[in-house]
């Protein structure tokens, strides 16, 4: 396994997601996605729930929120779950330092 690299993550996300999202996200608002998918994280202190889908319905909403906020986009929950989806699939690859 290798240690968790943004670069690899971003292309990974590229390939892993279906056509039509290939289209319409660039590698910076998947990059952009890494960080606030960290911001989340950190503000919550690392800490998970017990309930993973309520976890992972508040992490689609602060995505969202921080888009459009930071005037990113405006996207759907739909395509903001198939990133968090090929983020997961790239993150079982690698080893995550603690």
């Amino acid at each position: 396994m290798s240690e968790y690299d943004d670069e690899v993550a971003v292309k990974f996300i590229q390939n892993y997601l279906p056509q039509e999202l290939k289209e319409r996200f660039e590698d910076d608002d998947i990059y952009y996605f890494l960080d606030v998918i960290c911001d989340f994280y950190e503000k919550r202190d690392w800490l998970n729930d017990d309930d993973e889908t309520k976890e992972e319905a508040e992490l689609v909403a602060f995505i969202i929120e921080q888009s459009k906020k930071d005037k990113i986009g405006d996207f759907s929950e739909e395509e903001i779950r198939l990133v968090l989806t090929a983020e997961a699939a790239y993150s079982g690859t690698v080893e995550i330092p603690e």
